[in-house]
C-alpha cells in the first residue's frame, strides 16, 4: 500500500489550513474590507486638478508635434522587432525617448493584439 511521505502530509495539511481560511494569506485566501485595513487608514486619494491635466495634454500634444517622424519609426523599429523575433526591449527603451507611452502601447496592441480576460 502506499504512504504518503512526512513532507507529502504537512504539503497536504498546509493546503487545507490554506483553503478552508484557518491558514490566512493576505491576497490569496484573505482581503481587506472595502474600508482598507484595520491598521492602517489611508489617507485621501490626490487627484490631478483640471489644470494639471489640461498641462499633461499640452506636453502631449507638443511631443508628437516635436517628435512626430522620429516617433513614427521607433514605433516602427518596435512592430518590426517584435514580429522578427528582435530584442524589442531595446526598441522600446529607445522608443521612449521619442513617442509617448500610448504610442508605444498601441503599436505592441497592432503587432500582438491586446490581452482581454475572459468572463
Amino acid at each position: 500500500m502506499y504512504q504518503r511521505s512526512r513532507i507529502q502530509e504537512e504539503s497536504l495539511h498546509y493546503e487545507t489550513l490554506k483553503h478552508s481560511g484557518e491558514y490566512e494569506i493576505i491576497g490569496v485566501n484573505t482581503f481587506l474590507s472595502k474600508d482598507g485595513s484595520p491598521t492602517i487608514v489611508p489617507g485621501e486619494v490626490i487627484r490631478a486638478t483640471e489644470e494639471e491635466k489640461m498641462v499633461q495634454l499640452r506636453n502631449l500634444k507638443s511631443l508628437h508635434k516635436a517628435t512626430g517622424s522620429k516617433a513614427n519609426e521607433a514605433i516602427e523599429k518596435i512592430q518590426e522587432s517584435s514580429v522578427n523575433g528582435g530584442n524589442v526591449f531595446e526598441e522600446i527603451i529607445e522608443a521612449s525617448k521619442v513617442a509617448s507611452l500610448g504610442q508605444i502601447t498601441n503599436a505592441m496592441f497592432q503587432v500582438g493584439g491586446a490581452y482581454r480576460r475572459n468572463m
